[in-house]
């Protein structure tokens, strides 16, 4: 039902209810109301990349790895398996009368801070360092997930609300500042999209203050938010976030005062413990009847739009067997393949299996689930390693010889060995007896991730710098002296550095962390089955321009993501490699839209055009051309392919001091297949073509 009917509905039933009863319903395990026929229901599931922490589902790529794919339509699609899978299970669990943590249909997804730092762990879990790329992927999720029907087929949350990219280990206490110009350049737009555009039902705000305000209570993003950007659905803490007023924050002096904050405030509904004191503010005079009242209706407004307070809907048919079906499982393995990013290639890849007899594959990812997943992630019935997917792909063919080679980050994998680097002796021996070489490094969950849910070496979920671990580096070291033919598959949800290795390997592919089964998809592209197509969503830094970078705690732009970076980068946003030979051969404006001619005198495969915009002239404008359209294409095998790409007249606007956009300079669009920078074209081969759009 539309959002007024829920409304009317919502508004009836909250009438009939005590202060009591209301209140009872602002925390994220609601109980039943048995008098009034409302059964209980548990506010809090996950959904990143597809449905989590609920047993079975669907496991696609990370976030970070889905925004690889530059492919909105195909994330929207994404979504929308999501929400079936989400619906399927919450068919089968209310039939058993479950209404447990996980079991419901408000998902805390998507996250749409901008990975602003290379270091944060929770990076993985966003759609890269750009908003305009972030607010793209944001809202074909969004939309995947709650449907356009009658019925939303579940609720979205855009997370967190608002300026919030680490550290992890201060988050509780910490306090970001950011100026109005970066605020609305950077840090807002997203959540502004997914507001007007995507209508996403919830909001959840942050645990950090940002300008001096917690987040979960702040006057100035509530205004942005319910004020200027008209956002009618509910707003949701971060778990115990409300309780870091108190003990993190300190301002306030206990939990009746935060809580009265928080909800006096704007926030809905509390993921935490916190709100079992509304009664006491209510009592005391800090809260008023209506507020509590407000805040519920909103809350039924939404269980009402999804359909789940008995009157039902067309997704009660949804049947469990929908879970992991086989066109889920596909396009689950399709974004891993449009997501791997072609960094390298000296002519090595693609792999041809007849002119191998034998294939090395070592490293300690190269067999690891962990490494397939990310964090917030599923449970598969089947999991396909890197490992496992070239030992299927080659049967017969080729004999795959393995070795772990090394642990993750420790010295080695026997407790008992006297040395450290226990299986580097074997990685050396599969080396020396394999035709090529496929070495498999990187991250997982345990490394890089959220405050709490990761055991790194380093005592905290961020990282302490772009390296690999030591482990890693000296096993690769040693395999690329053996001398062959050697590809580096790195897994991992944040930009890498991988010094003289990146450097004498003869190609590097990213896989990102590409799902439950995501090890077919490499092995595909490693076998040429398909071409890699996917683009960098982040910038890869060397390691030593961490230096050249501000504090990991402020959170000025200066310096950061490819917009304002001074230096040349590892590899730059927007960047990634095919088979193919495709470049542009022109561009044409048409009104409000760029047409692209494409040729490609290669493989086929698929190509990602993106246009940047300069302002020239303006001092207000970024330092580099930004991102304000892209389109992927197909482009077939000696053949040609023409896309036409809208640009969106508010893209070329700039951001002045006060957070105002303005029309200034003279505008640029750059069309290409990357950034208009030198490191792209150095690295491709390929220039840019430049249009005048006024003038």
């Amino acid at each position: 039902m539309n959002r007024e009917k829920a409304r009317e509905k919502a508004v009836a039933l909250v009438e009939q209810m005590t202060v009591e009863e209301a209140a009872s319903q602002l925390s994220y395990r609601a109980p039943a109301i048995e008098r009034l026929g409302i059964p209980s229901y548990n506010w809090w599931n996950e959904a990143l990349h597809g449905v989590a922490r609920a047993g079975m589902a669907t496991m696609f790529p990370q976030a970070i790895g889905m925004a690889a794919t530059f492919d909105p339509l195909l994330v929207q699609e994404l979504g929308d398996i999501a929400a079936t899978e989400g619906r399927a299970k919450y068919n089968a669990a209310k039939a058993h009368g479950d209404t447990d943590i996980y079991k419901g249909l408000t998902f805390w997804s998507p996250n749409i801070n901008i990975f602003r730092d290379p270091r944060w762990g929770r990076g993985q879990e966003t759609f890269g360092e750009d908003p305009y790329l972030t607010g793209e992927m944001g809202c074909a999720y969004v939309k995947g997930l709650q449907g356009e029907g009658e019925t939303m087929k579940a609720a979205a949350c855009a997370k967190h609300f608002a300026v919030h990219s680490g550290p992890e280990d201060l988050r509780h206490e910490f306090n970001a500042e950011a100026t109005k110009k970066d605020m609305a350049e950077t840090y807002l737009p997203a959540f502004e999209r997914l507001v007007r555009e995507a209508k996403v039902e919830s909001v959840m705000g942050a645990y950090n203050r940002t300008n001096g305000e917690p987040c979960c209570a702040s006057r100035e993003l509530m205004g942005h938010l319910r004020g200027e950007w008209g956002f009618e659905g509910h707003f949701v803490s971060d778990c115990w976030a409300i309780r870091d007023f108190h003990e993190g924050h300190h301002v306030t002096d206990g939990p009746v005062e935060s809580a009265a904050m928080a909800l006096n405030a704007g926030c809905d509904l509390n993921c935490g413990c916190t709100y079992e004191k509304i009664l006491a503010a209510v009592e005391c005079g800090l809260i008023e009847e209506k507020t509590v009242r407000e805040s519920a209706i909103r809350l039924f407004t939404t269980r009402y739009m999804l359909g789940i307070m008995g009157e039902g809907s067309e997704f009660d048919a949804i049947p469990y067997t929908a879970v992991e079906c086989e066109v889920h499982l596909e396009k689950g393995e399709q974004a891993a393949r449009e997501g791997c990013v072609l960094l390298k290639n000296n002519g090595m890849l693609p792999l041809k299996a007849e002119s191998l007899k034998t294939l090395g594959v070592i490293g300690p990812n190269a067999d690891s689930i962990a490494s397939l997943i990310g964090n917030y992630h599923g449970t598969s019935s089947t999991y396909i390693t890197v490992q496992r997917g070239l030992q299927d792909a080659l049967a017969g063919k080729v004999r795959v010889l393995c070795s772990e080679g090394c642990h993750l980050y420790k010295d080695k994998l026997s407790n008992l060995s006297y040395d450290r680097d226990d299986r580097l002796s074997e990685a050396l021996t599969v080396a020396e007896n394999s035709d090529a070489v496929v070495l498999v490094v990187g991250l997982d969950e345990t490394l890089e991730g959220e405050q709490g849910d990761t055991s790194n070496p380093y005592g905290s979920a961020d990282k302490k710098d772009l390296y690999l671990p030591e482990s890693q580096r000296r096993l690769m070291d040693a395999v690329l002296k053996v001398g062959k033919p050697t590809v580096i598959v790195l897994m991992a949800g944040s930009a890498i550095d991988l010094g003289e290795a990146g450097e004498k390997a003869d190609a590097i592919l990213l896989s990102w962390y590409p799902g439950a089964r995501g090890g077919k998809a490499v092995a595909q592209l490693l076998l040429g089955e398909y071409s890699p197509s996917g683009k960098l969503p982040v910038t890869f830094y060397h390691n030593t321009q961490l230096e050249e970078m501000p504090a990991f705690t402020d959170y000025s732009m200066k310096n950061r993501t490819y917009r304002y970076f001074g230096g040349k980068p590892l590899y730059p946003f927007g960047y990634g490699l095919t088979y193919g030979k495709v470049e542009i051969t022109g561009a044409e404006l048409q009104g409000d839209k760029v047409l692209v001619h494409l040729k490609n005198d290669g493989q086929t495969t698929d190509e990602v055009v993106e246009v940047y915009a300069e302002n020239r002239g303006s001092e207000l404008a970024p330092t580099h051309p930004r991102l304000v359209a892209f389109a992927r294409a197909s482009v077939p095998q000696n053949g040609t392919a023409e896309v036409q790409i809208a640009i969106d007249p508010k893209r070329l606007q700039v951001i002045d001091r006060n957070g105002q956009p303005k029309e200034e300079g003279k505008v640029f669009l750059y069309v290409g297949l990357g950034q208009p920078d030198e490191r792209t074209e150095e690295l491709t081969g390929q220039k840019v073509i430049c249009l005048v759009l006024n003038g």
